[in-house]
């Protein structure tokens, strides 16, 4: 085998060089899509469309998709291999995405199967795993962590094509895996352009003490957080309260800057007050962060010093 090349650090498994040192393409194949179902299509359309003749899978295409979202490629639930599918939306939306999220499985098994109540009865089916998901598991698993991490290289890879240079990149990963695959996304999207690591907590974390558990609780996943350069979109997180949320809850608006603060004239346990008080002390008149009587004191300690004339409070 010719010798590979490495300038810089990267993780390296089975299949990722050819023979010869050189790097293994990944395929970009781009095929037609085909219209399968439209949700918001009435079933009296539906309907009619039966009558007299044997529907088929094309009954529905038009082959109008068309370049943009308003012409036809919004709120798209598109099925297939996804390897193939970004291949195909690379021809009309490469750099044209703002925002990727993606949920890739991990720590699976070879079994597929699963059962499912029907209605509201005690009655079970049992859904045995397809050949074509066999087969899956065979191609994505079958040599363990090589196969897998291949799997994600090569999708990153196209996905690396698809976002604006303003886009973002999110993966969901299992804590058990995440440090591999944070090092091929270094490699792909470059270790600086990682925002965050995002800790995300199961919503039924345990210790799994009870299951006699010889290590601490899983209680977590990872969300790796990319850019594609060094701007980037960001929205702030966070809601606006509602005015009847606001007339229950607050009570105090700081003339100005709209800041509220909560009721002042709650008393907790031990005679604590909830909120910031409102006072005037030192001729400075504002929201103190302890009561009247505990500034005063203080002050009388020498802990608290009065501002010279001019400065600024």
């Amino acid at each position: 085998m010719a010798k590979i090349e490495i300038t810089k650090t990267e993780l390296v498994w089975p299949g990722k060089y050819n023979e010869d040192g050189t790097r293994k393409e990944v395929p970009r194949a781009s095929l037609p899509f085909q219209v399968i179902e439209t949700v918001n299509e009435s079933r009296a359309t539906r309907e009619a469309k039966k009558v007299g003749r044997q529907t088929t899978l094309f009954d529905v295409w038009e082959g109008k998709e068309g370049d943009t979202f308003e012409e036809g490629w919004k709120n798209k639930l598109i099925w297939g291999d996804n390897l193939l599918v970004m291949g195909s939306l690379l021809e009309k939306f490469a750099g044209k995405i703002d925002l990727i999220y993606i949920d890739p499985p991990f720590a699976t098994g070879a079994d597929f199967s699963f059962a499912a109540l029907v209605g509201e009865s005690e009655i079970t089916l049992e859904k045995e795993a397809s050949l074509v998901e066999e087969k899956a598991y065979r191609d994505t698993w079958g040599r363990g962590l090589d196969s897998y991490v291949e799997m994600l290289y090569k999708r990153f890879q196209l996905m690396r094509d698809l976002p604006t240079e303003s886009g973002m990149f999110y993966v969901h990963i299992g804590w058990d895996i995440s440090h591999y695959v944070k090092i091929i996304l270094d490699e792909i999207f470059s270790s600086d352009n990682l925002i965050n690591q995002i800790v995300w907590k199961r919503q039924t974390a345990h210790s799994d003490a009870k299951q006699g558990s010889q290590h601490f609780g899983r209680i977590h996943d990872c969300i790796l957080l990319y850019s594609k350069a060094e701007s980037y979109i960001w929205n702030q997180l966070h809601t606006i309260h509602d005015e009847r949320y606001l007339r229950t809850h607050y009570r105090s608006v700081d003339p100005g800057t709209g800041r509220r603060y909560e009721l002042a004239d709650i008393t907790a346990p031990g005679g604590a007050t909830k909120g910031n008080p409102y006072y005037e002390f030192l001729g400075i008149t504002k929201y103190w962060r302890y009561s009247k009587q505990r500034m005063q004191r203080l002050y009388d300690e020498g802990r608290i010093v009065q501002p010279s004339p001019g400065a600024v409070p």
